[in-house]
């Protein structure tokens, strides 16, 4: 049996996000429908993540498996005639059997894409998050320095994102290893943000309550109760999803 690791960029527009579902059309369901196609078997992708709806990604990571005797190269080039032009592989390599595209991963790079102008190209408004104000950089960045390092995030943690009676693992801990803030300018903004995993709309939720300090809507004080309070309901709504983007997962 061969384990195939695919590299993989969407946009997210219209899907139902990264999990195969019933009633929906999702990214993982799209690529096995045709790996089933190739192989003229059933196919289970294995995932590194589950982006949600909107959600884009430019380096999500699957693997799977095969008895098939295709060459990386037909699997790549055969997914990119089949899929949509929504969906590309990027790569596809034969990796060791041990390897997981979840469980081998130790840390995921994700960026947040804004712009602050007053009117947004219709171009942009599908991959940035249009919030035509002000943003005070400095109030930024001391928020990034509170939420770096090993935390209790249950503050960003949507429900859902975990089972709760599950006793065992970390729980809602994770290790934010760097978080920055960019302005490349004219009014083009974006968080940069890598852990050793994220909770259920973690960065969204995050996000979007560091641009409520940003905005000058709450103090950094308040910023710091609400991400130690570990209480969901006092932080902000999630920023919406199409300005998000898994970049990079590093193995």
């Amino acid at each position: 049996m061969r384990n195939i690791k695919l590299t993989i960029a969407y946009d997210g527009t219209g899907y139902g996000g990264w999990q195969r579902q019933i009633n929906a059309t999702t990214i993982q369901g799209e690529i096995e429908q045709r790996l089933e196609t190739m192989t003229a078997g059933k196919v289970s992708l294995l995932g590194a993540g589950r982006t949600d709806a909107g959600v884009h990604a430019v380096g999500m990571v699957a693997n799977f498996h095969t008895e098939k005797d295709l060459s990386c190269e037909v699997f790549l080039k055969g997914l990119n005639a089949l899929l949509p032009a929504r969906i590309r592989i990027l790569s596809a390599e034969e990796v060791s059997p041990e390897f997981h595209s979840r469980f081998s991963a130790r840390y995921k790079t994700y960026t947040y894409r804004l712009y602050t102008g007053p009117v947004q190209l219709p171009s942009e408004r599908l991959y940035a998050f249009h919030l035509p104000f002000s943003l005070d950089s400095e109030r930024i960045e001391e928020c990034l320095a509170i939420v770096r390092g090993t935390h209790d995030f249950a503050s960003f943690e949507m429900q859902g994102s975990r089972d709760r009676n599950h006793t065992g693992g970390r729980g809602s801990i994770r290790t934010i290893i760097t978080a920055d803030f960019v302005a490349p300018g004219n009014h083009h903004v974006c968080f940069s943000i890598t852990g050793d995993g994220f909770l259920r709309k973690m960065v969204r939720t995050m996000v979007g309550t560091i641009l409520d300090a940003g905005r000058k809507k709450i103090s950094i004080e308040t910023f710091q109760n609400i991400f130690d309070a570990h209480d969901r309901t006092l932080a902000a709504a999630p920023a919406p999803a199409h300005g998000l983007f898994l970049e990079k997962i590093f193995y």
